[in-house]
């Protein structure tokens, strides 16, 4: 009978394309990992990987037990989250989010999680801050069980099949200028009056960036960037500082100080969907169930400042 790890690890290789690269996903050394390959074809007599330079390809037959083996893996992983007891000692997840999210959801949503009598489990959580697109495809690949994600209009993200979503509610954008801006008195602006303005954003590449870069393209229009960070804390500096104005969700900005104000644009206000995603196999895991039960909970709290007016 064929070893479910050897499986998994076999898998995890294909994925990954070496056997240290593999274990590091798994969490194993690579003589482990090494050490299931050769289980697996002891029972098979017959090779799965052979070498290719410094590195190792699947064989034929690796080939084939990956595309029928990986599938019985999520089928698996599905009926243990369905047996999955409520009040096991100890559940784990592995949770990832765009940075924002992690301060102004994760945590908040996992400190409710521990000061709840209600529950009896201990959620044990591996955290780490992901950009949405490459969150997708970890979610997809299983190397993680929950993300959170924002999905702009503009810039729709795939959700693959056998991925399921959940939105938990909108995050509108704001552009953030010095409070002594020519702009700053008006409850909002419109972006033709923008279109001269330099801009501090989030570095080429993140998503954040493509949709300031898309704002003006009806007009003909591409923002001037004259400053990047990831950190919106930093853009929102810059535009105190006088250096720039800033387009900043207001999902975990925090409030503002007096040398800046936000202002919604008027004629295209900015949105983001953000959204709760894990594989279907994951729907019936109590651990999950109830962490998007939390984060909804925690988002709806602040639904008022998120998709509300900009505070100045």
């Amino acid at each position: 009978m064929i070893d479910l790890q050897a499986l998994r690890s076999l898998v995890t290789i294909e994925r990954y394309g070496s056997v240290i690269a593999a274990a590091d996903a798994l969490g194993f050394t690579a003589s482990a990992v090494s050490q299931q390959i050769k289980k697996l074809e002891r029972t098979l007599d017959a090779p799965v990987l052979e070498r290719q330079g410094r590195g190792v390809r699947l064989t034929e037959r690796g080939h084939l037990l990956v595309a029928e083996g990986g599938p019985l893996l999520r089928e698996l992983e599905r009926v243990t989250t369905l047996v999955e007891s409520p009040v096991l000692a100890k559940r784990r997840l592995r949770v990832i989010a765009f940075s924002t999210a992690m301060r102004g959801l994760v945590a908040p949503a996992l400190a409710l999680y521990q000061s709840s009598g209600a529950h009896h489990a201990k959620l044990e959580t591996q955290l780490r801050s992901v950009e949405p697109e490459a969150a997708v495809q970890q979610i997809a690949r299983g190397d993680a069980d929950l993300a959170v994600v924002h999905n702009w209009s503009s810039i729709p993200l795939a959700i693959p099949p056998g991925v399921r979503a959940q939105a938990l509610g909108f995050d509108e954008a704001d552009v953030v200028l010095p409070a002594n801006h020519r702009l700053a008195f008006q409850a909002a602006v419109a972006r033709s009056e923008l279109i001269d303005e330099p801009w501090a954003a989030t570095p080429a590449g993140a998503i954040c960036h493509e949709a300031l870069m898309r704002l003006f393209a009806d007009l003909g229009v591409v923002p001037r960037v004259v400053a990047e960070d990831p950190e919106f804390a930093t853009l929102i500096a810059l535009a105190s500082a006088g250096v720039a104005v800033a387009l900043v969700p207001r999902l975990g900005r925090g409030p503002l100080d007096a040398s800046v104000v936000a202002r919604p644009l008027s004629d295209a206000p900015q949105r983001r969907t953000i959204q709760v995603i894990y594989r279907d196999s994951m729907a019936g895991s109590p651990a999950v169930t109830e962490l998007t039960g939390l984060l909804r909970e925690v988002f709806e709290r602040t639904e008022g400042r998120v998709g509300g007016q900009g505070a100045g």
